[in-house]
């Protein structure tokens, strides 16, 4: 598997976001070594406060997030997924699955042996860290999500299967089509915006992100139908803390935070909440109306 690393110059002063790197060397099931970036900041011996963004995001989303958290005296980590932000990024889109997603994932998390964890998710970083939740649910202790979901094939809604459809057969992500008019409260400056990019200087680069929008399982013939399937059986079991804050004009989960809510046990009691006018990308929006209901939440048992 070839793997490409976008170089260290297009992270170079990048508006709020002064974090050293920290980097978690895995192996892919192929043998192939991969470098996992994340942000680690905090006491190592402290809980941590797991971030996980979604697509085309990276670290760089949670930015203002992580610096409000910093008080807690918490171990805040912000972690890249495979294919996006520094970490590696396999050239081919056929790299890219769920499985493979999933797999690099379990190996981080278990490289690093995080337990106690608070996990905050967005999009992708919700549909794969519920997985590691259902599956590994002795590491958590409560779920923060926001604007994310278990899709398991039932169709979705209208606006995801247009998405899914359209990325099928775009050459590079539509970034000023699909991304940065997709903020409701705000409107990124040129250096956001730039800095969103950074992680994909050329098309070669974005593999991954071209890729995620396929391996949404909308339909019951998706491949990772089974396995979300499961996932969401488990997380029928998962009776620690779990709060939705959703933004109220995210057209791709509409309606999602109901769904879990009437699922996972743990949502039971909680101060459930929708964020008015508030995209998809909350933590881009709203890191301070996030951090002020994330903050409370970690003493919840």
């Amino acid at each position: 598997m070839k793997v490409l690393r976008t170089p260290d110059k297009h992270f170079q002063s990048l508006p709020d976001f002064d974090f050293e790197p920290t980097y978690t060397v895995i192996h892919d099931a192929d043998g192939t070594e991969l470098r996992i970036h994340s942000v680690d900041i905090g006491p190592r011996d402290a809980e941590p406060i797991l971030l996980m963004h979604g697509n085309p995001s990276w670290a760089y989303l949670y930015r203002h997030v992580i610096k409000g958290l910093i008080p807690t005296g918490k171990r805040i980590i912000a972690i890249d997924l495979v294919g996006l932000g520094k970490s590696d990024k396999p050239a081919k889109r056929s790299y890219y699955s769920v499985e493979r997603h999933l797999d690099w994932l379990t190996k981080w998390l278990e490289t690093n042996n995080l337990n106690n964890i608070t996990l905050v998710c967005q999009d992708w970083g919700g549909v794969l860290g519920l997985w590691l939740v259902a599956n590994y649910p002795e590491r958590f202790s409560r779920v923060f999500a926001t604007n994310t979901t278990v899709p398991i094939g039932d169709g979705g809604n209208k606006v995801l299967r247009i998405w899914q459809t359209v990325m099928k057969w775009m050459p590079c992500f539509p970034w000023k089509v699909a991304f940065a008019p997709s903020f409701q409260s705000k409107t990124l400056s040129t250096e956001e915006y730039k800095a969103y990019l950074a992680p994909f200087p050329q098309w070669k680069y974005q593999s991954g992100i071209m890729q995620f929008p396929q391996l949404i399982p909308v339909f019951a013939n998706n491949p990772a139908v089974p396995i979300f399937k499961d996932a969401w059986q488990k997380l029928g079991n998962f009776k620690k803390p779990f709060l939705t804050v959703f933004g109220t004009h995210d057209p791709i989960t509409k309606g999602e935070e109901k769904r879990l809510q009437a699922h996972i046990p743990g949502c039971k009691g909680q101060a459930h909440e929708r964020l008015y006018k508030i995209g998809h990308f909350s933590p881009e929006e709203a890191p301070e109306l996030l951090v002020e209901r994330i903050i409370p939440f970690l003493d919840v048992n």
